[in-house]
């Protein structure tokens, strides 16, 4: 389980996931250590990850460091050995939680290139104040979990459901809306609600959002995360 230190303006991270994969089911493991900056943390990006079509899909942040690569984290179930994931079990505490955080080599190329995943990747508007308070909100969270285990539920303790919850803590305004449980939908939330850009029209920000072809080109790049997001249009907050 990852785990935060802070020390003032440093951010020490431990059991950081860098896996190296070869394929979906072949990897080497990989836990470091990760040390960042909040005076140089910028801004926030939002993915939603689909791994088939429909109305449910996966969310998870980056957040973007102007002196390092960004931090993605993932909150996700934690299945044992044999076990795969059930919406419905999932309400009748049948998955612990994990919160993942890792390299965007990792967490978004586990997915558009290994689980063949389709990736839309979104720039938030806001200030890096608000980023930072955002990702105190998630360390705390990450603390908490280490020392005390939760079970994953699909309308109270999921990715969206909290991604909302820990924005509201941060200093959100705005009310609840059905696109945060069937998540599929939350992009087109994100732009009526001005929290992405609107200068596009909505069909073809998605279009230019999806990552998957880029982050194939790019695979293990060094520069992995530039390259995933030189299609997107840049935003103010």
């Amino acid at each position: 389980m990852p785990r935060a230190i802070i020390d003032g303006d440093r951010v020490r991270i431990t059991g950081f996931r860098n896996f190296e994969y070869r394929s979906r089911d072949d990897f080497t493991v990989r836990y470091e250590e990760r040390e960042v900056s909040l005076s140089h943390l910028t801004s926030v990006d939002f993915f939603v990850s689909y791994w088939k079509v429909g109305p449910v899909g996966h969310t998870f942040l980056s957040f973007v460091f102007d002196n390092a690569p960004p931090l993605s984290i993932s909150i996700e179930t934690r299945p044992e050995v044999g076990e795969s994931f059930a919406p419905i079990a999932s309400l009748f505490k049948q998955f612990e939680l994990i919160y993942v955080v890792g390299d965007e080599r990792d967490i978004v190329r586990v997915r558009t290139n290994y689980r063949d995943e389709e990736v839309y990747l979104y720039r938030i508007k806001t200030s890096p104040e608000n980023a930072r308070r955002l990702f105190l909100v998630y360390l705390e969270r990450i603390n908490e979990l280490a020392d005390q285990a939760e079970f994953y539920h699909l309308l109270g303790n999921s990715c969206t459901v909290n991604i909302v919850r820990y924005a509201n803590a941060a200093g959100r305004l705005g009310r609840s809306d059905f696109r945060h449980y069937l998540n599929g939908f939350i992009d087109g939330y994100l732009y009526s609600t001005g929290r992405v850009d609107t200068t596009l029209p909505f069909e073809e920000l998605r279009r230019r959002s999806c990552i998957n072809k880029a982050a194939q080109a790019a695979d293990n790049a060094i520069d992995f995360s530039q390259r995933i997001r030189a299609s997107l249009p840049t935003v103010q907050p």
